[in-house]
């Protein structure tokens, strides 16, 4: 199964690392919530808090993910958006673990758990895309237009 996954990306041109590789340039916490479909505890990583401009990106690929012009305070402890960066920038996937059903949401480029996707968010979308603080990297040059990093 893994080697299939692991096929689709490279046709794809996804990025795609063995976790050797992953835990060499993740920390810890990164390999586990990104690699593992873990969840960090609510309330535990800054970017909840977060209200300066930029995009977030993925912590393992630096894929664009969301814009700060989409995130909102959900209340939830996570960092929360409305919409992704771009259309293509997330993946959804049915997750049925811990005995619910919910939408987890994938970087589109190197498939990184980054969270799940929920219909109880603010206008325009009506969505909440419920973010692991320690799945993404903020990028605050991006808003000042310096992406040379």
């Amino acid at each position: 199964m893994r080697k299939t996954l692991e096929a689709e990306m490279e046709k794809s041109g996804n990025d795609v690392k063995s976790d050797v590789e992953w835990r060499k340039t993740l920390t810890p916490e990164e390999f586990r919530v990104t690699r593992q479909h873990g969840t960090e505890p609510a309330f535990s990583h800054p970017y909840y808090q977060e209200k300066s401009e930029g995009m977030y990106r993925c912590v393992c690929c630096g894929a664009p993910l969301f814009s700060s012009e989409t995130k909102y305070d959900s209340g939830t402890g996570w960092p929360s958006f409305y919409a992704p960066a771009e259309g293509g920038a997330v993946s959804e996937h049915e997750d049925r673990s811990l005995f619910m059903r919910r939408t987890e949401v994938r970087c589109a480029n190197c498939e990184a758990h980054l969270g799940h996707v929920f219909p109880d968010g603010p206008n325009p979308s009506g969505l909440r895309y419920c973010i692991n603080g320690v799945a993404l990297k903020h990028d605050a040059d991006y808003a000042s237009g310096d992406t040379s990093r």
